[in-house]
């Protein structure tokens, strides 16, 4: 995928019947099938069933099974409640009759209330001061990991500025936090809340799993280590556009037992808070063969 248009057409599900709907997957440089795409796919699924006077507010997921990328992902869509401001969906997503991935989703109607938000770090580096993963790839193509320089080299809707890049020639422990820019690429339509909330569904799945890593830098490397998303939450506030550069920003309270743990918030440039996520994550270490 080269820009904002493909993306929206891979997350746009083919309809099979009122609550059964049908995806393609495409790879982000993984043998199995990225997260984030089924996270957004499932929110896809979930909102072609609700009210259009409600949206999403909140979802809770896991990931089952790795997926295949050559085999569709079939996403039914269980009816759990719509009450007078609430409706709830359980989407299941399976392949070959086989459940990859579970999700529970709740959608509120616009209401008026109270309200305070988290401030963004404003005391960062600004997009136009860091170097984007292409750029990367220009600059230190010829130095990088190969397993670093294939990653970074697959083509992607989704521009990623790291506030901090570490030096993967010279590891080090780094604070359990992640700062990244991010923004759309191409000709950015006019879109609706439900397309805005399954696009950023998508994006918060990549890099989260960085500020749990951090703190282990001089032995975590991509070779040596197993990673995977168990589950994903994410909470929805403010609408936003994405005509600007966006700030993802993560922490990590805890890694053990060969799991780690990230929360954080996604800002829009001018620091409205637009949405807040946590992700367990596999970090399996890698044992060598004697």
């Amino acid at each position: 995928m080269k820009n904002s248009k493909e993306l929206i057409e891979l997350l746009n599900l083919s309809k099979i019947d009122n609550t059964n709907f049908s995806g393609e997957s495409v790879t982000i440089g993984s043998t199995i099938v990225f997260g984030g795409q089924v996270l957004a796919q499932a929110v896809n699924a979930a909102y072609r069933t609700i009210p259009e006077d409600r949206f999403l507010h909140s979802l809770h997921s896991y990931f089952l099974e790795a997926g295949d990328l050559t085999v569709p992902i079939v996403y039914n869509v269980a009816e759990m409640r719509n009450g007078g401001s609430f409706s709830t969906r359980r989407v299941t997503a399976s392949q070959n009759e086989r459940t990859i991935f579970i999700m529970a989703a709740s959608f509120h109607k616009k209401e008026d209330g109270f309200e305070h938000q988290q401030e963004i770090n404003f005391d960062i580096k600004q997009p136009e001061e860091l170097l984007s993963w292409e750029d990367m790839i220009v600059q230190f193509g010829d130095f990088l990991p190969k397993s670093i320089k294939s990653f970074l080299s697959i083509e992607r809707p989704i521009d990623f500025k790291p506030v901090r890049v570490p030096n993967p020639l010279k590891p080090e422990n780094l604070p359990a936090k992640e700062e990244i820019w991010f923004k759309l690429k191409g000709d950015i339509q006019k879109m609706d809340l439900p397309l805005k909330h399954q696009i950023l569904t998508y994006i918060s799945d990549y890099n989260v799993l960085n500020a749990a890593f951090n703190p282990n830098g001089k032995e975590h490397n991509f070779g040596n280590t197993q990673t995977a998303s168990l589950d994903h939450s994410m909470w929805f506030f403010r609408d936003f556009e994405f005509d600007d550069w966006m700030l993802f920003s993560a922490e990590s309270p805890n890694t053990y037992g060969a799991r780690g743990l990230c929360s954080g918030n996604i800002f829009t440039r001018n620091g409205t808070l637009v949405a807040s996520f946590a992700q367990e994550g596999l970090m399996r270490p890698i044992k060598s063969k004697q």
